[in-house]
């Protein structure tokens, strides 16, 4: 069970940024593989991706000061070490680093090495990660939020709102969802060639549309799901990413494609305008990750009923999550294992969600690669929920696939509940 070496090497990201994949090999051959994601829209309390900053190297975007921190310090730190205790691992390096937000080695460097080691793990058991990860508890398949229209951070800021995503919460099974989802985004793709509406494809490969307003695009969501035959809240609702820390600036909110900007307690007004008018099921951070009063506010008039995410406001930060459920901030926390750093604290911060009542949402960056690691995360913690992007472009498919692989595997031992998890909302 001992790591008898760690290697690194830079890689590319589905946005063709340099980005980190480690292999930790075992003594007896072994070998564990680990891809490190990356986000373009990014909290300010994330842990630190570290890169280089040397403009004549990638535009100041290589990441050969992690690699060399993981081929060194890293690697003389855990060479000769156990790999029967992820905690263990990712506890040392950690306190190696010695920082509160991974900033010394980077957080890119050490959870490349945590995702190397969880998979030489699963392998020297003889299991899939969705059976390693969490003692063979998990047997839950995920329902996904896929993006239909990208926006902000993600296209450029076509949109001032950063994603437009389909919950198909009227589906018995796991397959239902996807040809639903498949549904919705060829009937709304057809509509926007129509009109003359479609730019292109974003970050993570929803839509990216020419819209003069957001009220435009709600009423071009509702429209693609009536299109392609299904009512739109009972069958297929719209989740929202506003990643309002983004559009916060000097007190207010901006946005532009409106041509307007709002106080706190005004842009509370909106959003639950929105949650009014249109069918939304789901809404993520939409207040600043500092406003908590208009948070706090919201959760009081929708909380029972609508999913309220924590994205920007948590960071997968466990002294932020333990925070928001003190101030019941929102019901709900997105996970992301690079905004942390390590797998270990990344299920620890999905159990302290679900012992509080609220729920999960396990999540991909907006430069992902074509690793499924968090499709296995997601049923291994029976997270109930996945987010990793629109019905296109392999880095994202790769992880609804997955999902249909280790249904497959499961057998009659997997469980879908599907719309029936928000059932599971408290205020």
């Amino acid at each position: 069970m001992k790591i008898k070496a760690i290697d690194a090497y830079q890689i590319f990201d589905s946005r063709g940024k340099p980005t980190i994949e480690v292999l930790v090999c075992l003594e007896n051959g072994i070998e564990g593989v680990g891809m490190v994601p990356s986000g373009a829209s990014t909290g300010q309390f994330e842990a630190l991706e570290l890169r280089d900053g040397d403009p004549d190297k990638f535009l100041g975007k290589s990441v050969y000061k992690a690699i060399s921190n993981i081929k060194t310090e890293l690697a003389d730190l855990l060479i000769g070490r156990s790999v029967s205790s992820q905690e263990e691992i990712d506890k040392q390096m950690c306190e190696l680093d010695g920082t509160e937000n991974k900033s010394r080695l980077g957080a890119n460097a050490i959870l490349g090495v945590s995702l190397a080691v969880a998979d030489a793990r699963a392998k020297l058991l003889g299991l899939p990660l969705y059976r390693s990860l969490c003692d063979n508890s998990g047997n839950l398949l995920p329902l996904p939020e896929i993006q239909l229209v990208g926006g902000g951070a993600h296209a450029q800021w076509r949109t001032d709102i950063q994603d437009f995503l389909l919950i198909i919460n009227g589906a018995k099974t796991y397959e239902e969802t996807l040809e639903a989802t498949y549904n919705v985004y060829h009937a709304g793709e057809k509509i926007l060639k129509e009109r003359g509406l479609l730019a292109g494809a974003a970050d993570e490969g929803g839509f990216w549309p020419t819209f003069d307003n957001h009220t435009s695009i709600f009423e071009f969501v509702v429209e693609a799901i009536e299109a392609a035959g299904y009512k739109p809240g009972a069958e297929v609702s719209i989740s929202l990413d506003i990643a309002a820390s983004d559009l916060y600036k000097d007190g207010r909110y901006h946005l532009p494609l409106d041509g307007k900007s709002y106080s706190s307690e005004e842009f509370l007004e909106l959003m639950l305008k929105w949650c009014r008018d249109y069918p939304v099921l789901s809404i993520e951070d939409p207040f600043a990750d500092t406003d908590f009063e208009v948070w706090q506010k919201f959760m009081l008039e929708v909380g029972d009923k609508v999913q309220v995410i924590g994205d920007d406001l948590f960071t997968t930060n466990i002294k932020r999550i333990r925070q928001g459920i003190d101030q019941k901030l929102a019901n709900s926390v997105l996970i992301k294992l690079n905004q942390i750093g390590t797998v270990s604290e990344t299920i620890e911060a999905i159990r302290l969600t679900q012992e509080a009542g609220w729920l999960p949402v396990v999540s991909a960056r907006s430069g992902e690669t074509e690793d499924a690691f968090i499709s296995h995360l997601a049923v291994a913690t029976n997270a109930g929920q996945l987010k990793v992007g629109s019905f296109t472009r392999s880095e994202r498919l790769v992880k609804w696939n997955e999902v249909i692989r280790i249904q497959h595997k499961l057998g009659s031992d997997a469980e879908f509940i599907g719309g029936e998890i928000y059932q599971r909302l408290s205020k």
